[in-house]
Order: C-alpha cells, then structure tokens, then sequence
C-alpha cells in the first residue's frame, strides 16, 4: 500500500479532517496537519483503533437498552406514534433521527432501525408487539400508575402549586400546516415548480412565465396540508415585513442546475436569512445536459448555505420541475422542517392573520386575500386592519368554494370591507361597527405623527437609537458597489471594524445599481444602503424618500469607512461621569415665613450654581441627595456663586440644615465612548 494523505484517510473512514488529526494524535502518531502522508503500518493502527471503539459503544449501548424500560408498539407505527406512546411531540423524534443522519417525516412507518435510534434518544426500549402484549404492558402501567397515586399527598395539598387545569398548555394546541414561499432569480423555474405541485396549468398563461399576482394556495400531500405563496418574487415578501408581517414559515429557494446562483438569487437568500425563515433548496433543471447540481451547492455554501451532505445544516433536493423529478421528495422535506418548528395555532383564539393581497373589484369592491394565523375567521365577523374595516359578506377558498369559518393557516379571500387595506397589514376581529371606526381614526391620526418623523427614521446620526435594545448593537448596511474587486475591498473594511461592543451586520451586498428591492430589504431591517461609484434608479429613490430610508453614496473608500466608524461610535451608550462643581460649609441657619429654613453658607472651594445636583455631608456621612432650588446673595437671586463668597441657600423638599454641614455640588457628564 502505497502512502496516503490524512484527508483521504478520513474519507475513507467516514471522519471529518479534524477528528481524524485528533484522532492521530491520540494514538501517537505526529502528523502537521491532513495534508501530511501517513503509511500502511499507521493506517492499520487506525483501523483496529476505531474497531475497538465501535465495539465498546456497541457494548455501552447494549447494557444501556438492557436497562431502558420496555415499550411495545403495533407493527406500522409511524414515528409520530411511537413519540406519542411515551408522551413526547413528533418533533423530538424527528430531530432524533435527524442527528443519526436519518432524514424521514414524522408520517413514516417505524422499522427496526428506526426503533433502535429512538429507542436510544429517549432511553427507552421499543419492541413491536401485538395488540394484546401492547394491552398487557398498558394495564400494568395502569397499575403501577395507581399504587404510585396512592402514596400521593391529597389534590387539596398541592392545588396552590399545581398547574390551573382550564389554562390551556402551548403544547396541547394543534399543529397548523406550514405557509411557504418559493423565492429564486427569474426563470429558474419558480412558477413550473408552483404548477407541478398543484397540478394546475398557469404557467403557460403567464406573459414570460414571469407569476403576475400575489395568491396563496393549499396542497395537500401524504395526508399533510401545505400553504403556498404564489408572490412574484422576493421583493412582495419583504414588503410585507417591512410592514411588520412576519407569514412565512419555510423559503424554498429555486435555483437551476444550469444556471447557477444569479444576483436575484443572492437578494432572495439574503431576503429569507434576514426574515429568519428555515430555507430548502430546490436544485431545478437537474434533466438538462448543463447540469451541475455539485456547483450549485459549492456556489451556495460560499454565501453560507452548506448542504447537509457536506455537513451543513441547509437541505438541498436536485428536482426537475417539469417533469416532476423528486418533487416528492422535496415535498418530503419541507414537511420535515414544518415538523422540526412544530407549528401550532389555537382555532379558539381571538381571530387573527394577515392581508396577502387587495384590490378594488368592479363588481366586489374591496376584495382582499387574508391567511388566518390564529383563530378562526367567520362570516359575519367585524375585522379590521390599519388602513381598512368591515363585515364579512363572503369568503371565498382557494378552491373557488364560498366557506362559512377558516381556522389557522387557511387563505380565504373576503369580501365586505370598506375600503381596500395594503398588503402586509395585520387584521384581527371586534365587536362592533363603532369600535371599528374609533381604531381607525385612532390609527389615522399615528399615521399623520408617522409621517412628520419619517424622514429621518433611518440616518446614520440617529440609527444607534434603534439598536439601544439590542444586547450587542449592530450598524446593518446593503452594500452595492460598481465592481466585484471594490466590494470584495469594502466587505473586508466593514468586517475589520467589528468590536465586542458594537459590530457592523451587512444585510446584503451585490455589484450594481441601487434597486427597490435593496431599498425594501433595507426597511424591513432597519439597514442604511452604501454605495460606492453608484447610483439609485428613480424607483429605488423614490421609495428610499417615502420608506425614510438613508442611501449614502460615496466615491472614496476612507470616507465610508470614517462615516461607518462615526456611526458605530455612536450607537455605544454615553459614560456617565460625576463632575465635582465646589464645596460650602453652613455657618448659620434661618426661619422664614412661608419658606422654611435658609441655610447661611461660605463657599469653600469652587462654585454652587442653581438647579445643580447636592449632596449634604453630616459628620463624613452623605445625609441627604437632591438639587439646589434657591440661591441667593444677600436679598439678589443669582445663578452661581464663587469660592470664598458667601450666600443663602434652600433646598427642594428638605430643610433639616444644621451649623457645620458640608454642602457637596456635582454635575452629571456625559462623554463619547470612542471604538479605539
């Protein structure tokens, strides 16, 4: 056997290059790193040392199952009923069997293996077993149940501490079906994708194949329901966050195999990991003979987007959206994240959801398209949004069907409103017409106050206000640039800036003019748009001036970095520094009439000044904190007095002067942290 490098070796083995250097070591054998060669002899050794280690975990489990309790489930169990017969959610299974490298729904038929992994998980051990042997095991837990309650304290004793049985527990509501938007760069085959799983022909219908409206429709597959978002693109979604609408659950981000990541498609990841939705790749066009699905994957895991193939955490399924290639099995998959975020919603809660699209019909009048995101919506309720209200005449289901009730996640379109509301808007339900009107106009006049303090929402000299909350502030920037080579140069400044107190977030960056979309991404993060050696279009500018977002543009580097630095420095909190002002000591007291008590003082050192904070020292202790209300010389208020000067003085709310009392005056400074 000829000599072989460490990171061959660890392929071989199933290892990564780290675990198999450690490993190495452990055994003594001094290697620099996984580049280093290694012989036959070493390569034995490793081999007979991982055997002894998978014989030792074998043995460790085996007497680990031996002591699990035993649990009997029915042949065909899915892994959704194997968790419930031990009380656990089917996302725990999943996630369970996700960590062994097994990617399967919570619908599937439990086999062997999959008992033994869980088994392990949640320390129990599962057999299958028939009916009856599943009854036996049931009564005798029964039992075991009720001895165990006898030795119990009665309920009287322990109701104070017990949970309130009428409180109704986040883990009894019921799953609601995912909502899911399918994001990627024109033409990469969004739409085919869309028309394929529903099974419905739009996309010949189409001009360009380009989506022209914004719907929502209901899939259902394996006996799971999914909710699509037919949006046209990145830009709908963000609009819709930008108004604080949070309805996506999952991303599914097309890109195709022939193509591979385009600049739209780089907007669409970025606008989905700013939203902080879960995101599964659809690899697209993997029939045509240009087809590179392995540099799709490169592609994307240099933006941060590494397949779990590759020991990443993104899902990535190679499909062929007219054909219908794996589609299955993307569909398989996004179900698994739906389960791993164990989605759920109350349908007895106060109705709520939001507006996915409006128009003003000829026919219909306002007609707007709603997803209910709790609750359930009914015709006859009274809803309103920010910008409109009404009763609920009709809705109407993806189906074209008129329906009386829609529960969680359910699209509907309804007709009754007053006026037509704006996409993004959140609604909720009320009691009466009057109420209705009274939240309008109160929204109305928070509109008018909005729109005086918009335009300067975003700018740099005030941005750090916005990120006082947060624990660590960041300055979140869009950075577009005129070349590759500049924004490679400013991507690398931005990021050596970073400090523990304060860090720079570049939200999205790309080569090219300023677009809406980078001014929408920009508003719905609170980001300010850079640009170096570009321009806005004049939608982009118009929108910044309207979203109150701030484009600073720029033709040399040092003057981005030094605003950048400026605006970093001021997002840290001011240090707040206690400036001493003089001292004086009481040398005689006074009553007077509709007063109270004037304290005679000689100043010591320095300065009293009015309205500033004291401190009164009595015997070397502080007696009393507060602020000089009155300062007087002789029968003349005056603001301050000096050092060997003597006055009158009183103080707010305190008149307890006594001769020989020391009188501190202090201001509170507050001074620039500076990032050097």
């Amino acid at each position: 056997m000829s000599k072989i490098r460490v990171y061959n070796l660890a392929k071989m083995f199933e290892m990564s290059n780290t675990e198999m250097v450690e490993l190495l070591t452990e055994i003594g054998v001094n290697i620099k790193s996984h580049m280093s060669s290694i012989n036959e002899e070493v390569y034995l050794l490793v081999e007979e040392e991982l055997k002894k280690r998978k014989d030792a975990e074998e043995k460790k489990a085996v007497e680990a199952i031996t002591t699990y309790p035993i649990v009997t489930v029915s042949e065909g169990s899915s892994v959704s009923d194997v968790a419930a017969s031990i009380g656990e959610k089917p996302g725990s299974a999943v996630k369970i069997l996700m960590s062994e490298g097994l990617m399967v729904p919570a619908t599937v038929a439990a086999d062997e293996k999959i008992l033994e992994i869980l088994g392990k998980g949640f320390e129990k051990h599962f057999v299958f077993g028939t009916q009856e042997e599943i009854k036996a095991a049931e009564d005798k837990s029964e039992t075991k149940a009720a001895k165990k309650e006898e030795k119990k304290p009665s309920p009287k004793k322990v109701s104070k501490k017990g949970k309130d049985p009428a409180v109704k527990d986040s883990s009894d509501l019921p799953f609601r079906p995912p909502i899911i938007t399918v994001m990627g760069h024109v033409d990469h085959g969004k739409t085919t994708l869309l028309d394929y799983i529903r099974k419905t022909r739009v996309t010949e219908k189409e001009a360009g194949g380009i989506t022209q409206h914004i719907g929502a429709s209901r899939v259902n597959y394996q006996g799971n329901t999914l909710v699509f978002l037919d949006t046209p693109g990145h830009e709908a979604f963000t609009s819709m966050r930008a108004r604080g609408a949070q309805v996506t659950d999952i991303a599914i981000l097309v890109v195709a195999a022939d193509d591979g990541i385009m600049p739209q498609t780089i907007e669409a990841m970025n606008h989905a990991k700013a939203a902080g939705v879960p995101i599964v790749v659809a690899v697209n066009k993997i029939d045509k003979p240009a087809a590179k699905p392995e540099r799709v994957r490169q592609q994307l895991s240099d933006y941060g987007l590494a397949p779990e193939e590759w020991g990443g955490d993104t899902i990535m399924v190679d499909v062929g959206a007219k054909t219908g290639i794996n589609v299955d099995q993307l569909l398989e998959m996004v179900i698994l994240v739906a389960e791993m975020q164990e989605l759920k919603a109350d349908p007895n809660a106060a109705p709520e959801g939001t507006v996915i699209e409006a128009n003003l019909d000829k026919g219909k009048g306002p007609v707007a398209t709603v997803i209910v995101q709790n609750g359930t919506l009914r015709r006859g309720n009274i809803i309103h949004t920010e910008t409109a209200w009404g009763k609920i005449r009709a809705m109407i289901d993806d189906s074209g069907r008129n329906v009386d009730s829609a529960g969680p996640s359910m699209p509907v379109e309804i007709l009754g409103l007053e006026n037509v509301p704006q996409p993004g808007e959140k609604f909720s339900v009320i009691g009466s017409e009057r109420e209705a009107r009274d939240i309008m106009s109160h929204y109305e006049f928070e509109r008018r106050e909005m729109d005086q303090s918009k335009s300067k929402r975003l700018t740099l000299e005030e941005l750090y206000e916005k990120m006082q909350t947060e624990e660590v502030p960041q300055l979140r920037i869009v950075l577009k640039t005129d070349v590759q080579g500049s924004l490679e140069a400013f991507h690398s400044s931005l990021m050596k800036m970073n400090t523990d107190a304060v860090t720079v977030n570049i939200v999205h960056e790309g080569v090219g003019r300023i677009s809406e979309s980078d001014v929408m991404l920009a508003s719905a993060s609170n980001a300010i748009i850079v640009g170096f050696n570009v321009r806005p279009d004049s939608n982009a500018k118009k929108i910044s001036e309207a979203e109150g977002v701030q484009i600073r543009l720029y033709q040399v580097i040092y003057d981005m970095l030094d605003d950048v630095h400026a605006a970093m420095e001021g997002m840290l909190a001011p240090e707040l520094r206690e400036n001493t002002l003089g001292t004086a000591e009481i040398r005689e007291t006074f009553k007077v009439p509709k007063i109270g008590n004037i304290a005679g003082c000689r100043v010591m050192e320095g300065l009293l000044r009015r309205n500033a904070k004291v401190r009164l020292i009595r015997d070397g202790v502080v007696f009393w904190n507060g602020e000089l209300s009155s300062l007087k010389h002789f029968k003349d208020d005056v603001r301050e007095i000096r050092s060997g000067n003597e006055c009158g003085l009183s103080f707010e709310k305190f008149q307890d002067f006594r001769v020989g009392d020391v009188i501190e005056a202090y201001e509170i400074v507050k001074e620039k942290k500076t990032l050097d």
